[in-house]
């Protein structure tokens, strides 16, 4: 395997000229390597299984509560301690994109997410365009930057991320995008003021920070580091914009009607919590553990997923070349040093903050990959055909298990030409040389694809329950297991005219002790696992285990996946009399 950049001639080249007008085969694969992107993002966003964070349970919660109470303010939650753990942005586009849907689903709660996300990748690939004048080297930042994994975990659920980063980078975009005129303009300040704002809607006011420590070394380099050329010309423009993005962020506290909650709640436990040191000392936290500096020094290579070596490869040698690097390299390094530097002061440290540096190293990446060794790409695409044969493995697996039970959904003839076309294009990017380097992200995105694909089982008719069992809740509580707060909010869309009441799941817990204590409720068990005595059983579907230890991960590597990964959730309801009238 290479790792040693290509000629210097072939550098030299790269991104200088642009490309030729007309048909090529390059153009036609960039064309529908974006259309793919798109179809991707969207594909399997209603599924329960997507990569995601426990946290956008907590978050469905409050704004579906909030928007059954009939107000806007102040959030509501059934969860105690969770009523402002974020400001209410994100809850009231919840609450706005469900209704003129006219659906409460999860597809409608996380599709405009999915549209930030998209925005953000072509603001990526616009600024790549202008940097390198090549239309090629803009669709391969959009494509690099949805080709990052915790993009695509994090820029599709229900959370924050997606949009805290659209509306932050777009701060930075549009200052590096008009740059002289974004630097003379008087309207500009009050405009980045107004966009920062709406990100701390989402966030936190503590994120304009960053912002704020980046647009004034930016506005210091631009005047050659002058401190009076600077004070006397751009200070005021940073006034403007911390005073009109905090201002909007402190509308929160004047529309709220219990002002004094958002403080305790928000300001005090969720934000300055951060810098809680937990007994230890604040050095030895920095230095070590799973919240050390390293982590966020590995950060985005981390964030990058399957792109890990690229980026990683990508930031030692701009180390070791800083002095070569373009003044738009610069400036995107710059945007991403801060936040790196930014977020590892706080105690509480994750690669998730790192989140709005991304699509800068998308640009960075896709402006400078030809400065890259080979071997870096190469080391993306053999992974992801490995881990596409394992998906193909995995899969098989899967399906004889399933022609073996009545009515379950088994996968499609697509399913497995799409498994083998992906892992052919790997190799055919591997074995052509100018093929590589695109193709890396692009063998990223289809291995996203194939994790979506692989969970058809669980999001058709075998991962729900029946329609009968459905009507028999209608109306009755029904406990389902959780194992954190927030668990049992997937339930609401299973079971939608149920009432849904969670129980800590424990070791031990069968249905025959749960029979004692609930007249209906959900357990779940190993697909050969024998019933409840006392019970009588009125659905089953398939479930995907969430949380898996060292063991569960050998067995699956086996592929004894029923064993550990895909277990059988029952409905089930007690024949018991004092617990029937307990419910």
């Amino acid at each position: 395997m290479d790792f040693k950049p290509d000629s210097p001639a072939r550098h030299a080249s790269t991104h200088l000229e642009p490309e030729p007008t007309g048909f090529s085969p390059l153009s036609l694969l960039y064309g529908l390597a974006a259309a793919l992107a798109v179809c991707i993002y969207f594909y399997g966003l209603s599924s329960e299984y997507i990569p995601k964070n426990g946290d956008e349970s907590v978050y469905m919660q409050i704004a579906r509560v909030t928007a059954a109470s009939g107000h806007w303010l102040p959030l509501e939650t059934q969860i105690p301690g969770t009523r402002n753990i974020k400001p209410p942005m994100l809850f009231w586009q919840g609450i706005v994109s469900t209704t003129v849907a006219g659906e409460w689903t999860p597809f409608n709660l996380r599709a405009v997410n999915v549209l930030y996300t998209l925005l953000t990748a072509m603001l990526a690939g616009l600024l790549a365009r202008k940097y390198s004048g090549s239309r090629g080297t803009g669709v391969m930042a959009a494509l690099t930057y949805l080709a990052f994994f915790d993009t695509y975990r994090y820029g599709r659920p229900f959370l924050t991320n997606a949009p805290e980063t659209f509306w932050l980078f777009l701060v930075w975009f549009l200052v590096l995008y008009f740059d002289r005129a974004a630097r003379q303009s008087r309207f500009m300040p009050l405009l980045l003021g107004v966009v920062a704002g709406i990100g701390l809607w989402y966030k936190s006011f503590a994120v304009l920070t960053p912002v704020w420590i980046a647009l004034a070394l930016w506005f210091a380099r631009e005047r050659q580091w002058s401190l009076k050329a600077f004070v006397l010309k751009d200070a005021y423009k940073l006034v403007v914009i911390g005073a009109v993005a905090v201002g909007l962020f402190g509308c929160w506290f004047v529309l709220d009607p219990n002002p004094a909650a958002i403080w305790s709640d928000f300001i005090i436990k969720e934000n300055a919590s951060k810098f809680d040191s937990s007994g230890s000392s604040y050095a030895m936290r920095f230095i070590w553990g799973g919240s050390s500096i390293w982590t966020m020094l590995l950060g985005a290579p981390v964030n990058a997923g399957l792109l890990f070596f690229p980026i990683a490869a990508l930031m030692v040698t701009a180390l070791k070349d800083r002095n070569a690097l373009s003044r738009d390299q610069k400036t995107l390094w710059l945007w991403v040093v801060v936040m790196i530097v930014f977020y590892s002061i706080p105690t509480q440290r994750s690669v998730r903050y790192l989140l709005t540096a991304m699509p800068a190293l998308a640009i960075l990446l896709a402006l400078g990959w030809d400065r890259l060794a080979r071997g870096w790409f190469i080391a993306t695409l053999a992974l992801s055909a490995l881990l596409l044969t394992f998906l193909g493995y995995e899969s098989l697996a899967l399906q004889a298990t399933l022609q073996t039970l009545p009515g379950a959904t088994t996968y499609p003839w697509v399913y497995w030409l799409m498994l083998i076309g992906a892992t052919a294009f790997c190799v055919t990017a591997i074995r052509i040389a100018d093929l590589t380097r695109p193709g890396a992200p692009i063998a990223a995105l289809l291995v996203f694809l194939g994790m979506s694909s692989f969970l058809i089982p669980l999001d058709g008719a075998s991962g729900h329950f029946s329609a009968s069992a459905v009507q028999a809740s209608a109306g009755r509580s029904v406990w389902v297991p959780v194992q954190v707060d927030g668990e049992d909010e997937p339930y609401r869309f299973l079971l939608p005219q149920a009432k849904i009441q969670p129980y800590r799941q424990a070791n031990g817990l069968d249905a025959e002790a749960l029979a004692h204590h609930y007249a209906l409720f959900t357990v779940r068990s190993e697909l050969k696992e024998p019933g409840c005595f006392d019970c009588r059983v009125l659905g089953e579907r398939l479930v995907l285990k969430g949380r898996l230890n060292q063991h569960d991960v050998l067995e699956i590597l086996k592929g004894r996946i029923f064993k550990t990964l895909i277990l059988k959730e029952s409905l089930v309801e007690s024949r018991i009399k004092d617990a029937l009238r307990a419910g």
